[in-house]
């Protein structure tokens, strides 16, 4: 990156008490623990200056040094992986921080950079994030899948687990774009040293949308589309989704 170009720093939040899938970020898929994916994947990424993984667990830095990552042990009280990467914000020689979920093995290395151009190419953006067109009609009415809706300057409208937006009149041709929100967000730094200091309001209460906290304190979130979606590792069952996916990328 040109030398006036601002420092970013990816950090991904990695617990090992998920309730779930205990012990989720070391559980193996293809060969090798789940976070090492994530931090090979998110490594390839052109715009970023370090690449670090913030755990509570010793468990989970030591499997990160075995593969020549950077780990770094944070508090263990902290309620949500946006807390964890502030913990690394207040110490970080970074202008922007990447929150990358930890169970996430095949993020996009193009989406990482999409991200970090949507915040550093507008000085007056403190907050972005990503969102991919949804093709399945019936992910719309999914609550799982958090849709957003944008102004014409980018920026997000809001957040719901409902679908917006409603198509109202079905027997006319009026056609709605709907978006698929990605959690991968990217932060100027003093916007997220801010960020323990937000009160959570009704918004984010009611829908369980930790992103509805920033715009309910006023903030504006940039919101840029990518191509690239998601693929979440939650139950056992989807890591043979995963590795299913990454044996067809690999031609096997």
């Amino acid at each position: 990156m040109p030398n006036n170009s601002p420092t970013v720093w990816a950090v991904i939040p990695s617990r090992y008490g998920a309730a779930r899938l205990p012990g989720k970020p070391l559980v193996e898929i293809a060969g090798k623990p789940m976070i090492q994916h994530v931090w090979e994947r998110v490594s390839r990424a052109t715009k970023l200056a370090k690449v670090i993984v913030a755990t509570d667990d010793e468990r989970i830095r030591t499997a990160v040094q075995a593969f020549g990552g950077e780990a770094i042990m944070t508090r263990t009280d902290h309620r949500s992986g946006t807390d964890r990467v502030a913990e690394v914000a207040a110490a970080a020689h970074a202008d922007i921080l990447i929150n990358v979920q930890g169970d996430e093995p095949l993020v996009a290395p193009e989406a990482v950079d999409a991200l970090v151009e949507a915040i550093s190419e507008d000085e007056s953006v403190q907050l972005a994030t990503l969102a991919v067109p949804l093709q399945n009609p019936k992910d719309i009415m999914d609550p799982n899948i958090v849709k957003v809706v944008l102004d014409f300057n980018g920026d997000a409208l809001y957040f719901s687990r409902a679908p917006i937006p409603w198509v109202r009149d079905t027997a006319s041709s009026v056609h709605a774009r709907h978006l698929k929100h990605l959690g991968l967000y990217a932060y100027r730094r003093e916007a997220l040293l801010d960020y323990r200091t937000l009160p959570p309001g009704d918004l984010e209460r009611v829908e369980q949308l930790e992103q509805l906290r920033w715009m309910e304190n006023g903030y504006k979130i940039r919101v840029a589309e990518t191509e690239h979606d998601a693929v979440s590792v939650d139950v056992p069952e989807d890591v043979a989704r995963v590795e299913k996916l990454i044996r067809e990328a690999a031609g096997q």
